[in-house]
Formats: structure tokens, C-alpha cells, sequence
């Protein structure tokens, strides 16, 4: 299987990996200590959002299509992208993949997980691909009016990178309104709690997959997370999401 980049009609990303490197990882860091989730800001261009969105109708970039409402996850649908990776995300990736990292390895310390990640997109992509997963999941995410994506945690394996990360690129107000980030954390003992992440056209939020470990009073303890969109109100929004592990 080739990972070598597909070329596609987008705008120029050379700098990319390095308008990344410039965001700010204290900050998104101790963010997503704190609340497991941190809005990376302007991370992509609106030219760049519209050019990603326009891959959705030509199925050569992508490995299959779901439509949510047949499986129960909600109304809408997406698609998987296929290897080659379009150039954008192929080094979006990698770039996103080096900050997490360490943020991914502290986080399993904390709670009592052995497994750490290694310093590379590309050694971690060998890892899944050894065990058996070895389809792509980075995805682009269709809604239109009344669609909605049901609470989830997206699992595809045994290997599974902790944090992920969605990319809204259409502009709220504009081409759609409602379709809120929506994440959930339930804690032992306690009653689950609610977090509506704002988003502008080209702002990510990096987000726990399944758990992050909380200080307590008593020690350290996992909680679990699961994430959605609320129901769209009118228009139709595209969302890009970027998934480190790969599916079986």
C-alpha cells in the first residue's frame, strides 16, 4: 500500500506543517488538561476549508461512504478517505501527530496505561498496520438541515491514539446554523457533564477519543468522553476529521 500524497485542486501548503508548529501548545495543552478538549484556532484558510469541502462529491479520494441514519449514529453522512492521503491532510497529520504526542504518553503515565506512542505519525501508522489496521480513517463529514451525529468515541482496533481532532470548514451563520461540537464526560459517581465547543470556519478542537485521566482528590482517575453534533438548523456544514490510528 502507497501513503505517497494523491495531488488535488487545493490551495498551497507548503507552510503548513509550520502554521502549525506556530500555534499555541502551551495553551492547547493545558487546555486539554483541563477540560479534554482545546480549540485550535484559524488552523486552516477559508480558502483552504472550501477546497477540502469540494473533495466530498468526487469518490476517487475516498475508500466508502455511511450514511449515518442506516446504522444508528445519526442523521448525515460521511466518507473515509483512501491512501494516498490528498496533500493537505497528509501533512496535517504529522504535524498535529508531533504536539499530541507527548500530551497522549503524559496522559497514559497518569493513568496507569503502559503503552506510549512513538515520536512519529509514520512509526505509529506501522504499528496499527502491523496488527491488522490498515485502513486510513481521516473522514469528511456531510450535514444538512435536521441532521445531528449521535454521542460516540471512534474505536477501530486495538491500537487506538487518544486524542483526535475535527476541523469545521464551513462558516457558522453563514452556511449553516445550529451543528454545535458537542462533548460529554462522565465521571465516576458523578452526573455526566456537557461541553459546546464554538467553533469559526477553519478552528479545530483537539479532543479526547475515550478517556483522560482528572486529578482528585484521592489521586488520579480516568473519565470518559464521548462526542457529537448537535442538530443542524438550516444550510449544510462540512467538518474534516483527523483520526491518528487506523482501522481494521
Amino acid at each position: 500500500m502507497t501513503m505517497t500524497a494523491r495531488k488535488s485542486p487545493q490551495a498551497p501548503f507548503a507552510d503548513l506543517a509550520s502554521h502549525v508548529d506556530a500555534l499555541d501548545w502551551p495553551q492547547i495543552t493545558a487546555e486539554l488538561d483541563a477540560q479534554g478538549c482545546a480549540v485550535l484556532k484559524g488552523l486552516l484558510t477559508p480558502d483552504q476549508c472550501r477546497a477540502v469541502a469540494a473533495l466530498y462529491p468526487e469518490d476517487a479520494h475516498f475508500r466508502s461512504r455511511i450514511v449515518m441514519g442506516r446504522h444508528g449514529f445519526g442523521r448525515g453522512e460521511y466518507k473515509y478517505f483512501a491512501y494516498p492521503l490528498p496533500d493537505l491532510i497528509a501533512q496535517l497529520r504529522p504535524a498535529l501527530y508531533a504536539h499530541l504526542q507527548p500530551v497522549a504518553n503524559r496522559w497514559n503515565e497518569a493513568m496507569g496505561i503502559d503503552i506510549r506512542y512513538p515520536d512519529s505519525d509514520a512509526s505509529f501508522l506501522k504499528r496499527c498496520h502491523e496488527a491488522g489496521q490498515a485502513r486510513p480513517t481521516p473522514l469528511l463529514l456531510q450535514y444538512e438541515a435536521g441532521d445531528y451525529n449521535c454521542l460516540h468515541q471512534d474505536l477501530y482496533g486495538e491500537h487506538v491514539f487518544p486524542i483526535q481532532v475535527a476541523i469545521l470548514l464551513s462558516e457558522p451563520g453563514r452556511d449553516f446554523t445550529g451543528g454545535e461540537f458537542v462533548l460529554t464526560e462522565q465521571r465516576p459517581r458523578m452526573q455526566s457533564r456537557a461541553e459546546v465547543v464554538p467553533l469559526a470556519q477553519g478552528d479545530a478542537v483537539a479532543f479526547a477519543v475515550h478517556h483522560r485521566p482528572v486529578q482528585g482528590t484521592r489521586g488520579t482517575y480516568r473519565v470518559n468522553l464521548r462526542h457529537g453534533v448537535s442538530r443542524i438548523r438550516s444550510g449544510q456544514r462540512h467538518t474534516l476529521g483527523v483520526i491518528f490510528h487506523d482501522a481494521k
